[in-house]
């Protein structure tokens, strides 16, 4: 077993320019994972590790790492520090490969339930959503004008890991809403020009919603493009959710409305 004392060993550089530059993580195809659960979730879905890299001091369990079947490297406590993400480690941080999904890995369900995230900027807003996503059976999120890297690492821990259970796909507006109509996906995007409550809308069947940014809100092309536009209502002269609540709020409304509540 592999032993690193050093704080400028070669593998914890890499680590730590992975855990800080999405240039560096395009460039190689790499990218780390800082945490036992968000680990385990992303070898559940089948991503590939390459190698996990333990802290003895920081780990609770030791026998649980082997049984993940990788090769584990040990590492020092400053050089694991060096590398790793969170305030607060739990001592294990795995380098594994990005994947690029497209539209064609998102699959069909027989009422789906879809997400599409314009211009969203903050790793956390971007986690958060996914986690929500989850609780929700969300089958894909679709990312328009990408602002944020979903193998940054506070995308990772904010969803939980959850990043890894979700389609996650970059695609244009165009593309995406091709693909949609194709597949007779109603959309519905959020909208200050709304009407109506998101609460009076029916989504009793394959929906789509659509959410931009807190700042901007949605782009000219999905206002008009959108099958309705709906809006949460706001006391107080707020104008604006954070886009993760936002979304929280209307797919358990779809829940509700599809009796899964």
């Amino acid at each position: 077993m592999e032993n690193i004392t050093s704080t400028i060993n070669s593998k914890i550089k890499l680590l730590a320019a992975l855990r800080s530059k999405s240039s560096k993580r395009k460039e190689e195809g790499l990218f780390l994972i800082d945490g036992v659960r968000e680990i385990k979730e992303a070898l559940k879905n089948k991503v590939k590790i390459e190698q996990i890299f333990y802290c003895e001091q920081l780990v609770d369990n030791f026998e649980e790492l082997e049984n993940f079947g990788q090769e584990l490297t040990k590492v020092s406590h400053d050089a694991f520090l060096k590398a790793c993400y969170k305030d607060s480690p739990d001592g294990v941080i795995a380098l594994a490969k990005t994947e690029g999904k497209t539209l064609k890995d998102l699959k069909i369900s027989k009422n789906s339930l879809f997400l599409v995230l314009e211009a969203v900027e903050k790793p956390g807003n971007l986690g958060a959503i996914l986690r929500t996503a989850q609780a929700a059976g969300v089958d894909g999120l679709i990312l328009n004008n990408q602002q944020t890297d979903i193998y940054n690492p506070n995308v990772i821990r904010a969803s939980q890991g959850f990043v890894f259970s979700i389609p996650v796909v970059e695609a244009s507006f165009e593309e995406t809403l091709d693909f949609l109509k194709k597949n007779q996906i109603k959309t519905f995007a959020t909208s200050l020009l709304a009407k109506k409550s998101y609460i009076k809308s029916d989504y009793s069947g394959p929906s789509a919603f659509v959410f931009g940014t807190e700042a901007d809100g949605l782009s000219n092309d999905w206002q008009k493009a959108a099958n309705e536009l709906i809006k949460i209502p706001m006391m107080k002269a707020m104008d604006s959710l954070n886009v993760s609540v936002s979304a929280a709020l209307v797919l358990f409304e779809a829940l509700r409305q599809r009796g899964k509540l």
